[in-house]
């Protein structure tokens, strides 16, 4: 029998395996063409819009600022308005409130929950009946019921009565959906696919800017103009970035020469985007889409091209970081180490001179995820399954969560303090939450689009193995494993709010495998499917 460690597990452009054709090098095609000059409107507009729009914001009545600081939220431009929002809320928490109306209670308990502010879920008991059932009188309340549906999803451990409000409401959401009217019907159809608080924020602001209308409570025709305009200058930056990332691309695949490599930058750049749209992160988000291709790039290669033997010989010049490692190296993975380190040293240069050690997480995270990839490799060319327990350990890890929570820090600026380093590359609580989040999703969609031959077992399968279980067990018992991760998620909101603008940075990476496995399909991998999402965020300026 051949060396195991020379085999190579991949020698074409395309994977096939039963059922489907999984595409790398050629793949399917990602969105190459950006028309910078798109956007209608100029800065000089935006500037002033905000200037005007500022005064009016700031005027609203107390009354009505706990549903205008949710309107400015669900619009995308929360982030013009962040000390005031945040004054309102610690003023509502620290306030009494007594309100007959579930949606009042229900929008009051997610913002503050959201904003890391405690909220016993016992405000909701004046809905239910002594035995704690809820009366069936608020199932002629589908804002309430949704509302209350968006909150109960912020439960964290132990929290029955909770889990019991989202049973409920979703039952009775899902019997009266076809009934309800617009944009009702649209946001009870959109939160049933992703609750409120796990869907991204830009996502959301698309959809909510079309529903935005005279029927809100809040509703204000200066506030939605600015939306628009905020939503279109921010896209004109994004395409920029764009522009040139994808000349970074290009020019780092005609470097190396890789054929296997996925075509994924629109992708990487997305999942970039969806940490930090601001304008003030352009560096970061740079940095982060970057890091994102280089992870991407790793995996792949030892995924799908590298011989065991490569793959251990990569690891050791990825752990020592050192050029003279790489002479045993055949002469693309020498391109791509050499590559890799360059690439390094720019993201250093990118950082101002007392914040440079940063990188050096950026690098200890990346020798990480090596370890981690050339693991899965020796079970793969070995024909190992791993135990349950054993898979997770590792693919937890392999999913790039750690990683990527870690660099998503590094080009921030001087906001972040070492205490957040140190939380985000200790993989705690919402970190680690994250990883499983993104393992299991991305193992569910594998296992229900089948599984490529050139995979090592999933956690489905390996569930499937040890237990000996059904398929519908076993995605059954990944899915509620995603629930606790979320639940772990919700309680660091509580526990870390010293450090919450970092947790809902790492949280927004959990939300965009939301977006990208709903419907437990692989839109990172099948970017056809992604098409359009990436259109709307990066193409298409919203009418004015």
């Amino acid at each position: 029998m051949d060396d195991p460690s020379k085999q190579r597990r991949w020698h074409s452009t395309e994977n096939k395996s039963e059922g489907r054709t999984r595409q790398h090098g050629e793949g399917l095609r990602t969105i190459h063409a950006y028309d910078c000059g798109k956007c209608a409107h100029t800065v000089s507009v935006v500037a002033a819009a905000r200037e005007m729009d500022e005064r009016e914001i700031r005027s609203v009545k107390k009354g009505q600022k706990m549903n205008l600081v949710d309107t400015l939220q669900r619009l995308g431009i929360d982030h013009l308005f962040e000390e005031e929002i945040a004054t309102t809320l610690n003023t509502i928490h620290g306030a009494e409130f007594d309100s007959p109306s579930l949606h009042d209670v229900a929008l009051r308990f997610r913002l503050l929950r959201q904003q890391g502010l405690w909220v016993s879920s016992d405000v909701f008991n004046k809905f239910k009946h002594r035995d704690g059932s809820f009366i069936i009188d608020i199932t002629n309340d589908p804002k309430g019921l949704l509302s209350l549906y968006n909150a109960a999803n912020l439960l964290t451990h132990n929290e029955e009565a909770l889990q019991e409000a989202i049973l409920f409401s979703r039952h009775h959401l899902e019997l009266m959906k076809s009934n309800l009217k617009s944009p009702l019907a649209e946001q009870v159809s959109r939160a049933l696919q992703i609750p409120l608080s796990r869907n991204l924020k830009r996502v959301e602001a698309l959809s909510y800017i079309l529903e935005y209308n005279v029927h809100e409570q809040t509703y204000n025709p200066s506030i939605l103009e600015l939306a628009k305009l905020d939503f279109n200058l921010l896209q004109h930056i994004h395409q920029r970035e764009l522009k040139t990332i994808t000349q970074w691309w290009e020019d780092l695949s005609n470097d190396i020469g890789l054929d296997y490599i996925r075509d994924r930058i629109v992708e990487c750049y997305f999942w970039s985007y969806s940490m930090y749209f601001e304008e003030e992160y352009t560096r970061a988000r740079m940095i982060l889409a970057k890091f994102f291709m280089l992870t991407s790039l790793l995996d792949d290669t030892y995924d799908t091209h590298a011989t065991l033997e490569e793959c251990r010989n990569l690891n050791v010049a990825i752990q020592s970081w050192d050029e003279s490692d790489i002479s045993v190296l055949p002469d693309y993975l020498k391109k791509f180490f050499l590559k890799v380190m360059s690439n390094f040293v720019e993201f250093e240069n990118e950082l101002e001179p007392h914040i440079r050690h940063r990188n050096a997480y950026n690098r200890k995270v990346f020798q990480l995820l090596s370890g981690y990839y050339l693991q899965e490799a020796e079970w793969f060319h070995h024909n190992y399954v791993p135990s349950f327990k054993e898979q997770i350990e590792v693919s937890v890890m392999s999913a790039g969560i750690q990683a990527l929570s870690v660099c998503i820090l590094v080009g921030m600026g001087n906001i972040v303090t070492e205490e957040t380093l140190e939380w985000a590359i200790g993989n705690n609580d919402a970190v680690r939450a994250g990883g499983e989040v993104a393992r299991f999703m991305d193992d569910m969609a594998a296992f229900k689009n089948g599984r490529n031959k050139l995979d090592v077992a999933s956690s489905v399968e390996c569930y499937i193995k040890e237990y000996n279980v059904t398929s519908e067990v076993a995605l059954a018992k990944i899915g509620s494993l995603v629930e606790d991760a979320w639940k772990t998620i919700n309680q660091a909101h509580i526990d870390r709010r010293e450090l919450l603008p970092f947790v809902h940075r790492v949280t927004n990476l959990s939300r965009s495998m939301a977006i990208l496995f709903l419907d437990k399909r692989d839109a990172y991998t099948y970017s056809k499917d992604f098409k359009r999402t990436m259109e709307s965020h990066f193409v298409k300026p919203i009418p004015l």
